[in-house]
């Protein structure tokens, strides 16, 4: 395990497991969706609206906007962060966005290995490991994504694939690490398809992903926050969220519809 340098936790292990519940967190992916417009609209709405007690909320979005939604949601009680980060601190990578860079913009967190970056990007556990760690190193709290693909579950290999891709996590991050991170399973079968996990399913690998954790540290696992993403609306959050192991959804396409969004919100507080 390498210990992540330059991290000061604002909690113990010890206090955050002695919390009587994991606080849910419902966190918006935006993807490569909005305008500038569209954008005040929706976020207008959001913050609009009554919010639910005892939940988070966030939205993570494309970085061009990342300014807009900084000045319409500073002071409230959304947070937003953005969909990817640099393993590189800085330096000659066009294309990338350091962590630090994300800070300056009052990012909260950072998505990172998404499915469709592990896909269309190629992106190896060892890369996601290396993301989540800049992330941190930067005081945003990297969402780290999880999931196996149809095929993958079809041949009962979807223990195994999150237990490899979260493996790569712990052993990068260590304790102290995951301790300030935030879970995403979202199997790839689910994601923008329509078809959603059923809610045993979904409990059945997060229990899978905090026993893993457990393994390593009964604290952290007890306090480690697992969201649950693959076309999560309304009508299922319920559900979902009402099982032990689920902390709350990370949202796709549901997130651009306010009311939509707020009503899993809602759903998350019950």
């Amino acid at each position: 395990m390498v210990r992540i340098q330059g991290i000061i936790p604002c909690w113990s292990i010890e206090q955050e497991v002695r919390k009587p519940m994991r606080r849910k967190l419902i966190a918006g992916n935006w993807k490569m969706h909005g305008s500038l417009m569209q954008n005040e609209s929706l976020l207008r709405a959001l913050i609009g609206a009554q919010s639910p007690d005892h939940v988070d909320m966030a939205v993570l979005v494309p970085a061009p906007y990342l300014d807009q939604v900084r000045q319409i949601l500073q002071g409230t009680n959304c947070a937003w962060g953005a969909q990817d980060v640099s393993d590189e601190v800085r330096g000659a990578f066009t294309g990338e966005m350091a962590a630090s860079m994300l800070g300056e913009f009052g990012c909260r967190y950072a998505i990172v290995g998404h499915s469709e970056r592990r896909q269309r990007h190629g992106e190896t556990d060892a890369l996601v490991a290396r993301k989540a760690q800049r992330a941190l190193e930067a005081g945003l709290t990297p969402i780290v994504c999880l999931g196996e693909s149809l095929e993958q579950r079809e041949r009962g290999e979807t223990k195994s694939v999150v237990r490899r891709q979260f493996g790569a996590i712990i052993e990068v991050l260590g304790a102290e690490g995951i301790s300030m991170s935030t879970l995403a399973y979202e199997p790839i079968w689910a994601i923008g398809t329509g078809r959603s996990a059923t809610a045993a399913q979904a409990q059945e690998v997060h229990g899978w992903l905090r026993q893993q954790m457990a393994e390593h540290a009964e604290t952290v696992a007890a306090g480690l926050r697992i969201l649950y993403g693959g076309s999560v609306k309304a009508s299922n959050a319920v559900e979902l969220m009402s099982q032990p192991d689920v902390d709350g959804a990370l949202v796709g396409g549901a997130s651009l519809v306010a009311e939509e969004f707020l009503a899993i919100a809602r759903a998350a507080a019950q």
